[in-house]
């Protein structure tokens, strides 16, 4: 009997999820390092990655300014480097007091992708006050919210019904591309394989900070819960 080719690239060609501007977050320390990820991003099979910096007021406190001034030296520096890849930029934003205030007082212009999506995240440990109330603000303001990787947080592994919930209010979900074979645990690989066999993800991201999340990446997409993704409602592809 053959065995099956092992896939080398994705087929939706857009990552959404992603921290590639150099030395502003988490992500990549220098453009070196970039360049070098953006490589192998490119070798995966992406055409355009969407790179999203955190926006955490106790942390990372980065403004549009520095994302699109960022984003910018990095699209100078893919060019340079002959990397046939799109790169631009949005936000990963942390929901918090001071992004409900940006919010409410439009006082800051909000790092959307595509259709108007913008990417926000919570504590991993804490259920969030904010939540329900982003949800509406943003949806009222026109976007449409996307939780990032809404499998790896606790609060949600025993209340699925509550990520039901939320996602028929219109919240739409991420879902990493690692959760599918247990690089974040058990726990996130189990919501992560719920989300997906009840048909509830959105969008897949690399959330790509280093070398090692590529690195797990390359199996991930030989998985059989990464062929189950492939059949959810993906938007990644109209963004190309």
């Amino acid at each position: 009997m053959k065995s099956t080719p092992k896939r080398k690239t994705v087929p939706f060609r857009v990552d959404i999820h992603s921290h590639f501007i150099p030395g502003i977050d988490d992500g990549s320390e220098t453009m070196e390092q970039t360049i070098h990820m953006l490589r192998r991003m490119e070798e995966f099979g992406y055409q355009k990655v969407i790179t999203t910096p955190h926006i955490i007021h106790d942390t990372y406190r980065n403004t549009p300014e520095i994302i699109l001034e960022g984003v910018r030296k990095v699209q100078e520096a893919v060019k340079k480097e002959s990397i046939p890849i799109r790169i631009e930029a949005a936000a990963e934003y942390y929901l918090d007091e001071f992004f409900m205030e940006k919010l409410a007082n439009k006082s800051e212009k909000i790092l959307s992708f595509g259709d108007d999506y913008v990417l926000i995240e919570t504590s991993f440990i804490n259920e969030p006050v904010f939540l329900e109330h982003a949800i509406f603000e943003l949806q009222s303001q026109g976007y449409k919210p996307v939780l990032a990787h809404p499998e790896r947080y606790l609060y949600f592994h025993n209340k699925k019904e509550e990520l039901s919930r939320l996602k028929e209010r219109g919240l739409l979900l991420q879902v990493n591309l690692n959760s599918l074979n247990g690089y974040y645990a058990k726990p996130a690989s189990n919501i992560a394989a719920w989300i997906i066999e009840n048909k509830m993800a959105n969008f897949l991201g690399s959330d790509c900070h280093h070398d090692r999340h590529l690195d797990n990446i390359g199996k991930v997409i030989n998985s059989k819960l990464f062929d189950k993704a492939l059949d959810n409602p993906l938007l990644n592809t109209e963004l190309i």
